[in-house]
């Protein structure tokens, strides 16, 4: 399964240090499970995005994950990839980039004839063959009809999709150089977010965050001294104010670090696809 990770320190700018697989004496184990794949998002101090991806398992390219990834930014968007449509090519890997936001996806869309119809002319975004870009490509047609509303272009769009095609989840991360936002839809995979105080539980820690499995870490030494919000694909640490987002509930976090969130979906996909109703390869990574 993909894994999700975002975190917002705004409105500071931190250095974090990530690694996107556990290195070294477990890697070809880990990169195996994910192997299509490796991303890390960010934005400079004009706001401009940078994405750093390589479309290979770590187990290919170690020097990838055995250094340290050093960036200064207000939001951070990381993801690693398990392909279930598209190929392990650059232009298939997340995060993708649009419009000046970044975005990644942990899910299957299905019928992407009906999806590119939707989408007009807004397709010319996609420049790969992933559901997840066309997912985002049909965000950003809807915010921008939405007159530049983000959270609104996403209820739009998850709405259109739970109601018009096959989908398995649409669990989403969107950042921009001071926001964040993050869907989880509807309950087939988790969404986890902290609102981590200033030095965390113990008031004098700075974060330092694994997933269970080691897929993604990250290190910030400069948590220690400010507040910063995480939203993972699971709990990375065992900070009790780590929390579940619910099935449709659609969660912000603004400039100043305030998170609000609300209820976008309910109930299940109109055309809801079963982990038997997918190809063999599709069905792996979301396993």
């Amino acid at each position: 399964m993909c894994r999700l990770f975002g975190m917002s320190a705004a409105p500071r700018r931190v250095r974090a240090t990530f690694w996107l697989l556990e290195a070294p004496d477990s890697l070809a184990r880990q990169s195996r499970r994910e192997p299509d794949g490796t991303g890390l998002g960010t934005f400079t101090a004009a706001g401009a995005p940078e994405v750093d991806k390589h479309p290979v398992a770590a187990y290919q390219d170690r020097a990838f994950v055995e250094d340290a990834r050093q960036r200064a930014s207000t939001t951070f968007l990381a993801h690693v990839r398990y392909a279930s449509a598209g190929a392990a090519v650059p232009r298939d890997t997340h995060p993708f980039q649009q419009r000046g936001r970044l975005f990644a996806h942990n899910g299957v869309i299905g019928d992407l004839a009906a999806l590119d119809a939707e989408l007009g002319e807004h397709r010319d975004l996609v420049v790969g063959d992933t559901d997840s870009e066309r997912f985002f490509a049909l965000i950003t047609r809807r915010v921008e009809s939405r007159g530049g509303d983000v959270a609104a272009g996403i209820a739009d769009a998850v709405r259109w999709l739970a109601d018009a095609v096959p989908v398995l989840a649409l669990n989403l991360v969107l950042t921009t150089a001071t926001e964040l936002w993050a869907l989880r839809y509807p309950e087939t995979h988790g969404l986890h977010v902290l609102a981590r105080t200033r030095g965390g539980p113990h008031g004098d820690r700075h974060l330092d965050h694994a997933s269970p499995a080691g897929r993604i870490r990250t290190r910030c030494g400069e948590l220690a001294r400010h507040p910063a919000v995480v939203v993972a694909s699971e709990r990375m640490d065992e900070d009790p104010g780590w929390r579940a987002l619910r099935p449709g509930e659609l969660l912000h976090v603004d400039e100043r670090l305030r998170v609000r969130s609300r209820d976008v979906l309910s109930g299940a996909p109109r055309h809801r696809l079963t982990p038997e109703q997918l190809d063999p390869r599709a069905a792996a990574s979301q396993a």
